[in-house]
Parts: structure tokens; C-alpha cells; sequence
């Protein structure tokens, strides 16, 4: 797993938009009344999930759906992300409006 400076760049930088966060939690558990452990939005659409730690795994269930290659972690002071097709960390992903829950 490598740690990218934003200028080393990944193809997949060029998708992140500016987003809205779809919900203060993991949109898909709040529909079933289901709990999370930590919260992930997509930089392409602004869908929260849930982490691979959470029963649910939303944040990746929706990059199978969608397609969508870039996340970053939705927790207070964290500002790291993950590309899943290069399956990439990044220390830093720019930040967006509502870039964590509250």
C-alpha cells in the first residue's frame, strides 16, 4: 500500500467533484436501522457508508454499484482516502464542503 502525494496523482483523481454528504451517517444503515462503526464518503457523489469494519460494509458495496473509485474518511480530523481500483491510500484527498460528520 502506497502513500501518494496529491502530485504523484491516480487516474482516478480527475472524477472527484466537490460534494454534499447525502446524509450525517451511513445512508444505507439509517434506512434499516442498522449501526456503523466508522463513516466513509464517496469524493464522486457524496454517499456516506460504512466502513469495512461494520457488519454492512456500505462504502464498499456502493463503489461495486457504482463504480465510484475514491473515498475519504468521513471522521473528525481525518482526511485521508482510498482509491479502490488501484487500491491506493492517500494521506491527504483535498477537502470538500461537509467534509465529516458532525
Amino acid at each position: 500500500m502506497a502513500n501518494y502525494d496529491l502530485n504523484d496523482g491516480c487516474a482516478h483523481f480527475n472524477d472527484i467533484h466537490e460534494v454534499t454528504p447525502s446524509s450525517t451517517g451511513c445512508e444505507d444503515c439509517l434506512k434499516t436501522g442498522d449501526s456503523w462503526v466508522h463513516l466513509r464518503l464517496c469524493e464522486i457523489c457524496g454517499h456516506v457508508g460504512c466502513c469495512d469494519q461494520s457488519e454492512n460494509t456500505h462504502a464498499t458495496k456502493h463503489f461495486h454499484a457504482t463504480g465510484h473509485a475514491i473515498m475519504k474518511s468521513f471522521e473528525p480530523d481525518e482526511d485521508w482516502g482510498w482509491c479502490f481500483v488501484d487500491e491506493e491510500y492517500f494521506d491527504v484527498l483535498p477537502v470538500n464542503v461537509g467534509s465529516y460528520h458532525p
